[in-house]
């Protein structure tokens, strides 16, 4: 793995909480895994990706993993990501040693107000969290307040910021249609830079997009990053609402999770 992530980290200023989100720094984060239950199935490989508007893709700083499970892969798993078992043995990463580093790597930028990017980030998200149990460690957002001593003395607790263009496309772009992360990027014109389905060329096609969507729609680019959470678990609350009257009135059960809901 590379350090060039937290090398640059080190070398950046905390970003301002009323940074909007068109001109915020941006960590994208993306995995392929052994499956889809987090907990039972586990990362096999995952990037990051530090994104500055200012130089965009031409300036990026990324870390790579391959992971050895340990656990076999699910052959529905494997045939979208094309990863096998005897492939991640003999080039795999140590589990432990690799979710660290991503754990490590997501804690610094957080500590720096950097938003963590990933399309549907809450399976990223979980997928990493049932890594770190398996591991031993707690949740992600208990690594960021173990780490924050400045807040540990005040008594403050951060949560988790995330950006999740996802989120973010469906309550500004009404379209219909499929909002898959290829259909997503086609849509806005975003060009991929490898194959769907590689971590870390879904990792800059999720990045991608928050230039475009922020160009279309000027709302979305003046979020701040202190509000990034609210804006986007309302956006998330309000399609759930929608969506669930289209699933009423197909029969359909409806959808009941929440997007990050708020730590009590």
């Amino acid at each position: 793995m590379s350090t060039a992530i937290l090398e640059r980290l080190k070398t950046l200023e905390i970003q301002s909480p009323d940074t909007p989100l068109k001109d915020s720094l941006l960590l994208g984060f993306d995995t392929e895994t052994t499956g889809t239950y987090a907990g039972k199935d586990a990362i096999v490989s995952a990037s990051l990706v530090l994104r500055d508007p200012q130089t965009s893709y031409a300036g990026d700083t990324v870390a790579e993993w391959i992971i050895a499970p340990g656990i076999p892969m699910n052959p529905l798993a494997s045939k979208v990501n094309g990863f096998t078992d005897d492939f991640l043995e003999a080039h795999g990463a140590e589990q432990k040693t690799a979710i660290l580093e991503i754990a490590g790597t997501i804690v610094q930028a957080q500590l720096k107000n950097i938003p963590l990017l990933a399309y549907n980030a809450p399976f990223d998200v979980d997928m990493l969290n049932g890594d770190l149990r398996r591991i031993g460690r707690a949740p992600i957002v208990t690594e960021i307040n173990d780490a924050d001593t400045d807040n540990f003395l005040t008594g403050t607790q951060r949560e988790l910021i995330v950006a999740d263009p996802l989120v973010i496309d469906r309550a500004v772009s009404k379209r219909s249609g499929r909002r898959t992360l290829t259909d997503t990027t086609y849509y806005y014109g975003v060009q991929p830079h490898g194959s769907f389905h590689d971590a870390t060329a879904d990792t800059v096609a999720a990045v991608d997009l928050i230039e475009p969507i922020c160009a279309a729609y000027p709302q979305a680019g003046v979020i701040t990053v202190a509000g990034l959470m609210d804006w986007q678990r309302n956006a998330h609350e309000t399609w759930k609402e929608q969506f669930n009257a289209y699933l009423e009135s197909q029969g359909r059960p409806p959808v009941r999770d929440s997007w990050f809901p708020v730590q009590r």
